[in-house]
């Protein structure tokens, strides 16, 4: 599969474990060593120190958390990742072990089902069982290491990725340089989720701003803001967890077709049957 996953350094996972892969992307290896193209040279650089292997990564969250109980079998998958093709290479990846996936997310990935998508995919989760639910922005990467750019199988032209999120990052750097009107009707059905994107954003306006490389930041402030929508999401709905929570977020870049993703996961939460928030499982992808 074309995934490898990054924490502060990049986490590379075994590839015994995935069996499929989406159409259009070529299938590799998930190691990647550093240097290889430009693209993962700037990966390197704009989102993590040195790549390193982690043998443990497909144990602990690929295959099952034997010490919490999560299985195929008793686990239902929850993703809220952006409505891209792209980002469906992460979510195919988790898909192949868990099975079918319960979709929370829109534009972005901001997991526009609300606390009534998530109602509904908490009663869908097995009797004693568990949900591992999985959420955050992408962001592309050109084979010449152009961040918010990425190439696509059988389009010649290179496409921005994320065009949700970028096309969110330009109305708002319009309203903080004062070129633009801000747009009255920003929340009108026929695109509804964009605005909505829009308007989630505009907290982050001097943040972008006074950033070095603005694409660079731009993953990060969407994390940010869906991080405050999940965390609320799930308090709100905690009553109805079963046996047990996951909920692993962060940040999917995704690179030429005949290259490798990843994913810099920025939370791992583990929450028990009562709803508590009992262990941060971060520290172990890094």
């Amino acid at each position: 599969m074309k995934l490898s996953l990054a924490s502060l350094a990049l986490l590379a996972a075994s590839a015994s474990a995935f069996t499929t892969s989406p159409a259009g992307r070529v299938s590799t290896r998930l190691a990647v060593a550093p240097g290889e193209t430009k693209a993962s040279e700037k990966v390197v650089q704009a989102f993590a120190d040195k790549p390193e292997e982690d043998p443990e990564f497909d144990a602990l969250v690929k295959s099952n958390f034997p010490e919490k109980g999560f299985d195929p079998s008793n686990t239902l998958l929850a993703t809220s990742l952006c409505a891209d093709e792209l980002a469906r290479v992460l979510e195919d990846e988790f898909v192949s072990i868990y099975g079918n996936n319960f979709n929370l997310g829109g534009l972005s990935g901001f997991p526009f089902a609300g606390n009534t998508g998530w109602g509904a995919m908490s009663a869908h989760v097995p009797d004693n069982g568990y949900c591992l639910t999985i959420h955050g922005p992408h962001v592309g990467i050109t084979k010449e290491g152009q961040i918010g750019k990425v190439e696509r199988s059988g389009i010649a032209l290179v496409d921005n990725c994320c065009g949700s999120a970028i096309a969110a990052s330009n109305y708002l750097k319009g309203i903080t340089d004062g070129s633009a009107n801000i747009n009255p009707r920003i929340q009108q059905f026929t695109d509804f989720q964009q605005g909505a994107v829009q308007e989630l954003i505009l907290p982050f306006g001097k943040r972008l701003a006074r950033a070095d490389e603005r694409m660079r930041e731009l993953p990060y402030a969407l994390y940010d803001s869906q991080e405050v929508m999940v965390t609320d999401i799930v308090n709100t709905g905690k009553a109805s967890i079963k046996q047990g929570l996951a909920v692993l977020g962060g940040i999917q870049i995704n690179t030429a077709p005949d290259q490798l993703d990843y994913f810099h996961p920025l939370r791992f939460d583990y929450y028990d049957a009562d709803g508590n928030l009992v262990e941060n499982m971060l520290p172990y992808l890094r």
